[in-house]
């Protein structure tokens, strides 16, 4: 994954002025989980398998979130310094540098899942139906409409069920996408994508309940990002609804559950098992 983003950041330079490149190049090569795109992997290992092209969409989803990232740190946002142990872009460059290598880390990503498509020869239809996941996981209705939500939220306490929906729609969408953009890379049926889509929300609702809990427990060393933002912002979390142990329990709950969908749907993927445990035991 590390080299087919450094490969995309790196025709960068072609296409931007300086210092843009370099500040995409910085914001998609730091040092991170890559969930987003193992689930692309391991769900289409899951569905069938498919090609080399698979790559190509798995960065489209890396760069898109990588790009929320870069502007969810903005002052204007949650105003962060540290992000993945290091400065965050703004930090690192400046804020309008940062703002500009988001907004078009949002056309890099179109032009990387494009690259993918073509080399998997997919249909229209599919490809299609891959873009649309994509973009509506990262719209109005997904990520940014969850971040909209968040940040309208900053000192009030939501209800479980407002709370849910932000971290289904800011965290939850961009994951479930990724699971489903990995069975409709490999050809599988319209059940087992279904069923990925489910395993892909659950595991997407508990990692942001996860991280609830990490920032209310862990230093920001150990984070790599600053630690107490949601105590600091008043925001509503799981932890502040439910309390750490209690939160914790629902991650794991959430993991499970997605879990036994897979298996409903004779989907046999351990690597898929191991990613929803990961998710709600990771240390940051």
């Amino acid at each position: 994954m590390d080299a087919t983003l450094e490969a995309w950041g790196t025709r960068a330079d072609a296409w931007w002025r300086h210092p843009l490149p370099a500040a995409i190049r910085y914001s998609l090569l730091s040092t991170g989980k890559r969930l987003r795109p193992t689930l692309v992997f391991a769900s289409a290992e899951a569905g069938g398998g498919a090609g080399a092209g698979v790559a190509e969409l798995a960065a489209a989803v890396e760069v898109v979130h990588a790009y929320s990232l870069v502007h969810d740190d903005l002052p204007c946002m949650d105003n962060d310094d540290l992000r993945r142990g290091r400065p965050t872009t703004h930090r690192a460059f400046d804020v309008g540098t940062a703002t500009l290598a988001g907004y078009q880390m949002v056309a890099l990503g179109a032009r990387v899942l494009d690259a993918g498509m073509a080399a998997l020869a997919l249909e229209p239809a599919r490809r299609r139906a891959i873009a649309l996941e994509l973009f509506r996981a990262a719209g109005a209705g997904g990520m940014i409409g969850g971040q909209a939500l968040d940040l309208e939220a900053e000192g009030r306490r939501l209800p479980a069920a407002s709370l849910e929906d932000v971290h289904r729609r800011k965290t939850g969408a961009l994951i479930a996408a990724a699971c489903v953009i990995g069975g409709l890379a490999a050809g599988a049926p319209r059940g087992a994508c279904e069923a990925l889509r489910g395993y892909g929300a659950d595991v997407g609702l508990a990692f942001q309940i996860y991280d609830d809990v990490l920032d209310a427990t862990a230093t920001s060393d150990q984070l790599g990002k600053t630690a107490g933002k949601d105590a600091a912002f008043a925001k509503s979390t799981f932890v502040t609804l439910l309390g750490v142990g209690a939160a914790r329990a629902e991650a794991e709950r959430l993991a499970a559950r997605a879990v036994d969908r897979l298996r409903q749907a004779g989907l046999a993927s351990p690597t898929l098992a191991e990613l929803a445990h990961y998710i709600v035991t990771r240390p940051n």
